[in-house]
């Protein structure tokens, strides 16, 4: 191996191993196999090993579908460190942790400049091959966000990464939507697209929990919400939309599954200190007796000796305006043996919905709001048959499926713009 390719080699190798606070960066995957290749070349081994390391490197790099380039500062915006975390809750930073991220950000500009052409140029130095090996030459993509590819000294990029954290967050939360699941966050890689303009009737809820959201993102005490009523009218499908409706705005949606409540005290501790805006949704919410996630969600509700967080609300949706179960053998009779104040006990189950500050009612669709909606969505969808025509053939659909709704006229408006689209002619 030529001394200069040597020397750049453990030149490289020690500028990875030096990282601070970035180590994470290359924790991955690519990373790894790119930390691999390099200590490969740097010792004397045969040809397969070196031919090995290179051809793991080129796989990963193709997983990723990035140039190295690409995928080093993709981690760099995403890594969550002491000094993301930091810029995020803090204005006055240490000046060890200001000088330890910009030393790792010129530790980082070296590995950069390592392009997969030069490694495929040193892998037939060291292989001694007629050609070197192919070079995943994915092109380089320039960032709007921050200058990387077109800065000469990535020190001087501290500023521009500090406004950015603190802009868009780091880690996991960058992510729009995500899902409690296992005892930690999963990403949700393809929120719904629904859009609050696709969702017609119920006026003064969508105005009232439009407004609720907007307190949360603006800093102050929002409410935790009830969303009640009919099946198929919505109260999900609004919850989501709000989610593309403040994109720019900095919230998030965390997705908890009734069987997860029971966490729910330990997901707003971790969503605490975190400068995005979080609605925690349940779904179709409901309880039996003695249920641990009753007692979780209650908890958060109503508070104890932790201040209450102000960047986390709960939304849940349900069928049921009394979300505890109730059997008629619930209800007090004269027994032996019996609770003395049983009708104490009922009550507090029967009242559990009353602990969220906003309770919206959604009651089922008469027929002039089910037209109205079917009439919109129409519209939306550009369907063009006559406005009797359509008219009768959504009370149809009503009557053979599943009523009036919100839900039913989103199916039927889907089911007849492809009957229309493919079979008209």
């Amino acid at each position: 191996m030529d001394t200069h390719i040597s020397n750049s080699i453990q030149t490289l190798r020690c500028q990875a191993a030096s990282l601070l606070l970035y180590q994470s960066v290359l924790n991955n995957e690519v990373g790894q196999a790119f930390l691999q290749l390099l200590q490969t070349l740097s010792h004397s081994v045969d040809q397969i090993s070196c031919l090995q390391a290179y051809g793991n490197y080129f796989k990963a790099l193709a997983a990723s579908n990035q140039s190295w380039q690409d995928f080093l500062i993709t981690q760099i915006l995403l890594d969550d460190n002491p000094f993301s975390q930091q810029v995020q809750k803090t204005e006055a930073l240490p000046l060890a942790l200001l000088a330890a991220a910009k030393h790792d950000l010129q530790a980082l500009q070296s590995l950069y400049q390592c392009s997969s052409n030069t490694l495929s140029q040193w892998v037939q130095v060291a292989t001694e091959l007629q050609t070197p090996p192919t070079v995943w030459d994915n092109q380089v993509k320039e960032t709007d966000k921050i200058p990387f590819h077109l800065t000469e000294n990535w020190e001087s990029l501290v500023a521009d990464l500090v406004a950015y954290y603190r802009k868009f967050g780091t880690g996991l939360f960058i992510n729009r939507a995500l899902r409690w699941q296992a005892g930690r966050f999963v990403v949700i890689s393809h929120p719904d697209t629904i859009q609050l303009n696709q969702l017609v009737g119920y006026e003064l809820q969508k105005e009232t929990l439009l407004k609720n959201t907007e307190f949360l993102l603006s800093g102050y005490s929002a409410l935790h919400v009830l969303l009640y009523g009919t099946r198929g009218s919505g109260k999900s499908s609004l919850v989501k939309a709000l989610l593309n409706e403040y994109q720019a705005r900095n919230l998030r949606l965390i997705e908890v599954a009734k069987s997860d409540l029971k966490d729910l005290p330990q997901i707003v501790e971790k969503l605490r200190n975190v400068p995005q805006k979080f609605i925690i949704f349940v779904d179709d919410l409901s309880f039996e007796e003695d249920d641990d996630a009753f007692k979780a969600l209650k908890v958060v509700l109503e508070g104890n000796l932790t201040a209450r967080s102000q960047n986390v609300v709960v939304y849940a949706t349900s069928n049921r305006r009394h979300l505890i179960r109730e059997f008629f053998d619930d209800r007090p009779q004269v027994r032996d043996r019996e609770e003395v104040h049983a009708w104490d006990t009922m009550q507090e189950k029967l009242s559990f919905s009353d602990r969220f500050g906003l309770t919206l009612t959604f009651e089922p669709a008469d027929q002039k709001t089910y037209l109205s909606i079917i009439r919109h969505l129409a519209a939306q969808a550009e369907i063009t048959i006559s406005q009797e025509d359509l008219e009768y053939r959504a009370l149809q659909w009503a009557t053979r499926h599943n009523g009036r709704s919100g839900r039913t006229a989103r199916q039927f408006v889907d089911f007849l713009k492809a009957e229309l689209d493919l079979f008209s002619g």
